[in-house]
This record gives structure tokens, C-alpha cells and sequence, in this order.
């Protein structure tokens, strides 16, 4: 009996060694794979009968130790849409299962699945998808409240090719009036200002304030909105001297003149520090735009000054409207947020990519392509913001290569080598056994 039981168990050393190899194998032949996972062998004994008189010989067999937990190398690329995880945690994706023929868009399964194979890149339907052709999932960010709605997550999809213009909405100007200027009507006495503003459908404007002396430290502004000569309406502008600060807008010396209803306010309230600032109403063709004029602050030396010299010195002239853009480019925050870039300088948030994260990730079930499926075991898949709730943080730019040890993975193959031959003699020496019993009736 204990020579069956050898030749047996030496088989089955044979089958859990060849197993073990087969996993070594695996692990060398994925050492360069994006986000592979390793599998290390577990060998567990069979016991048939074991106890302090007698002892038969049982089996071995080799399972497969998952080492889905154990993070590989992070390497920087080139690629911005390129994403790696330092920590716990795994990206969400889905498959294409086939192609709407009415949009050409791809329909994807219902199913989710997560992976550690970052290299995503843009593909021609503007969809973030990575080299195993999975779809990145992330939580779109609604474009009025710019919060993420984490009841919806989907395959992150560029779209937004065009960046809508912004409306001019302020004009910050900063500059200093000669005090020692004529007085008007003299010549000389006037000065002038222009701007590009953009109107509502980023049309670039031009608006004109014409700065007239009109006596000792005062001034008076003329808005020309549209630069067509006629002036839309005017503001009185009073500069202070001792004990005010010298050459600064005096609080409450400043009067309105709303020659045609576009002027329609000036520093409220009117005290020292207070902001100085004109709002004016024009519309351009497309509705009413509030554009507010910001001259600096009341009896402070920021914004609009008046000291001595003869000529206007313009210091800063800036609007905060900008026009139409086109795409540029998608980058990833280190948050997850997915920005489009426009050449307008405008950007977009348009998603946020979540981490999951599993009760046990090493009971997870791999698929093709460095991709892993939710199990009773693993547990649920749970969402979160990168860097909370125990996941790990994103690193932009970057992939994480196989957490594979290719000089263990040969330590691992010879060891494996070595137990097979060893398995083998055992056979030999069961099978020259058997043949001297059988010998012994001749």
C-alpha cells in the first residue's frame, strides 16, 4: 500500500509543481504588462491516514496566493490622461459590447469592472479608454453647481470641443492723472483710455473713457461703450488733500451725472477703503450687460491716482471676458477631476474619477486584459473621492508597472524545477519497487 501511496503522491507532486511553474511562468511573461497583478502558490497538503502509529502517504496540491493588494512600480510618462493609483484601490471601467449604428457610439455592458491599468488615452469618439480597451467610469460634475453627482457614474466622455465665450463682467483700471494737466476747454486738458470687452457672444468691443480736467483735483470720466464718439454717460471724480490721502479719490466726493441711464452707481458705500467702482449697462444686440468699472479704493494709492505731471500714465488696464475657444487638451488633477482645456485659456471640469475600493481585494476574480471582477468574497465595489476613506491617491502622468520580481519569479522556477525532478525519482523508485515484488514469485 505505502508504494501506491508514494507513486501517487509523487504524482501529485508532479501535478501541484507543474501548477507552481505554471504561475512562475505566467508572472515572467507579464513582468512588463500595465497594472498586472502577480500569483504566487500556495501548497496545501491531503492527508489520508496520519496518527502517532501509522502514517500513509496523502497529496499535495498547489492553489493559486493572488497578490492583487501589493502595489508595482509607478513610472511618470508623457501621456497627461495616463493614471496610477499610490495606495488601495482600483480604477472603475467597462466594455463596449457593440456599436450603435445609429450614432456610431459604442454600447457598453452593464456590468462594471475595475482594473490598475491607468494608460488611458483619448480615443476618436472622445472616450478615456486604456490599452486592454476599458472604458474609464467617473461621476460627471454638473456645470452649474460644479459639484460631482456621485449617483451617476458613466464612461468618461469628451464632448465639450468648444469653450462658450464670457461676457466682460468687470474692468479693473489703474492709473495716474496729471494734476498739473489744463483745465478744460484748454487743450491738453483731456485723456484717453480704451478696452476690448467681449460681448455675451464673445464679439471683442472696444469701449473708450475720455478723462477731462475740469478743475482744481476734479475730473470727469465720459463711458463711450462702443467707441462710436458719443459718450453713454459720465461720472464726476474727486481727488483729496490734506488730511485725506494726497492724489486719492476723496469718499463721498464723487458725483453721478446719468446723462443716458447707463451709469447706474458708484461707491457704495463712499468711505475710506471702500471700493470705488462705476457700474455701466449697455447692450450690444444680444440683451443688457452690466459691466462694473473698478477704480481701486477710496483715499488709498491703489487703482486711479492723481499726482503731479502733464501726461496720462495707464498703469493696468484688464477685463475678465474672454472669446470663443477651441478644444486644446484633457488633463487630470491629482483629485480625479478631468479638465478640458481651451485655447482661449478657459477650462472645464467635466468629471471626477472615483476610487474603489474592496473589503478583500485578493478574492477578486481576474479577467483579460489586467481586469478584475467583484466577488461574494471581495465584497462591494465602494466609491470614493482619491486619498479618502483608505484609498490611494492619484499620481498624474504616471502608469503602474507589474508588481512581478523577475529574479524571485527564477528563484521561484528553479525551486519548482528542482521538486519536479525530485517528484520524478520518487516515481522511478516506486516503479523498481513494484517490479522487485513482482520478481519475488519467480
Amino acid at each position: 500500500m505505502s508504494i501506491f501511496g508514494a507513486m501517487t503522491t509523487a504524482i501529485g507532486g508532479l501535478t501541484a509543481q507543474s501548477r507552481a511553474l505554471g504561475h512562475a511562468s505566467d508572472n515572467i511573461a507579464n513582468s512588463q504588462t500595465i497594472g498586472f497583478k502577480r500569483v504566487d502558490t500556495n501548497f496545501v497538503s491531503f492527508v489520508t491516514n496520519s496518527s502517532r502509529r501509522l502514517h500513509e502517504p496523502g497529496s499535495v496540491v498547489a492553489r493559486p496566493a493572488f497578490r492583487h493588494d501589493v502595489q508595482g512600480a509607478i513610472e511618470q510618462v508623457s501621456n497627461n490622461t495616463s493614471l496610477a493609483i499610490s495606495g488601495d484601490g482600483f480604477f472603475g471601467v467597462t466594455q463596449a459590447v457593440t456599436i450603435d449604428t445609429n450614432t456610431n457610439l459604442p454600447i457598453f455592458d452593464t456590468r462594471r469592472f475595475y482594473t490598475r491599468a491607468g494608460d488611458f488615452a483619448l480615443d476618436r469618439n472622445g472616450y478615456l479608454v486604456n490599452g486592454a480597451d476599458f472604458f474609464l467610469l467617473g461621476w460627471p460634475v454638473d456645470q452649474a453647481t460644479l459639484q460631482a453627482n456621485q449617483a451617476v457614474i458613466e464612461p468618461v466622455r469628451v464632448t465639450q470641443m468648444i469653450g462658450a465665450p464670457v461676457a466682460t463682467s468687470q474692468v479693473d483700471l489703474s492709473a495716474n492723472l496729471p494734476a498739473n494737466a489744463p483745465v478744460a476747454p484748454a487743450p491738453g486738458s483731456s485723456f484717453t483710455s480704451t478696452v476690448g470687452i467681449y460681448d455675451p457672444l464673445g464679439n471683442l468691443r472696444t469701449a473708450t473713457i475720455t478723462w477731462t480736467h475740469a478743475g482744481l483735483n476734479a475730473w470727469t470720466a465720459a463711458f463711450d461703450m462702443d467707441s462710436d464718439g458719443t459718450a453713454d454717460g459720465t461720472v464726476d471724480f474727486t481727488f483729496g488733500v490734506l488730511p485725506n490721502t494726497p492724489g486719492t479719490l476723496v469718499p463721498g466726493g464723487t458725483g453721478i451725472q446719468n446723462n443716458t441711464g447707463v451709469v447706474t452707481g458708484i461707491g457704495v458705500p463712499n468711505t475710506a477703503g471702500s471700493p470705488a467702482t462705476v457700474t455701466v449697462t449697455f447692450n450690444y444686440g444680444s440683451g443688457p450687460q452690466q459691466i462694473l468699472f473698478n477704480f481701486g479704493r477710496y483715499d488709498e494709492t491703489v487703482g486711479l491716482t492723481q499726482f503731479a505731471g502733464t501726461e496720462y500714465e495707464v498703469r493696468a488696464i484688464e477685463q475678465n471676458g474672454v472669446p470663443p475657444g477651441a478644444f486644446s487638451s484633457v488633463t487630470i488633477a491629482e483629485s480625479g477631476d478631468v479638465i478640458v482645456n481651451y485655447d482661449n485659456g478657459q477650462r472645464r471640469t467635466i468629471y471626477r474619477v472615483p476610487v474603489f475600493k474592496f473589503a478583500d481585494p485578493n478574492r477578486l476574480d481576474r479577467l483579460d486584459g489586467q481586469a478584475f471582477a467583484p466577488t461574494r468574497d471581495s465584497g462591494p465595489a465602494n466609491p470614493h473621492n482619491a486619498g479618502t476613506q483608505g484609498t490611494g491617491t492619484l499620481v498624474v502622468s504616471a502608469i503602474e508597472r507589474s508588481n512581478v520580481d523577475i529574479a524571485q519569479e527564477f528563484t521561484r522556477l528553479i525551486v519548482a524545477q528542482r521538486a519536479y525532478s525530485a517528484n520524478t525519482r520518487v516515481v522511478s523508485a516506486s516503479d523498481e519497487m513494484l517490479v522487485e515484488t513482482l520478481n519475488m514469485k519467480r
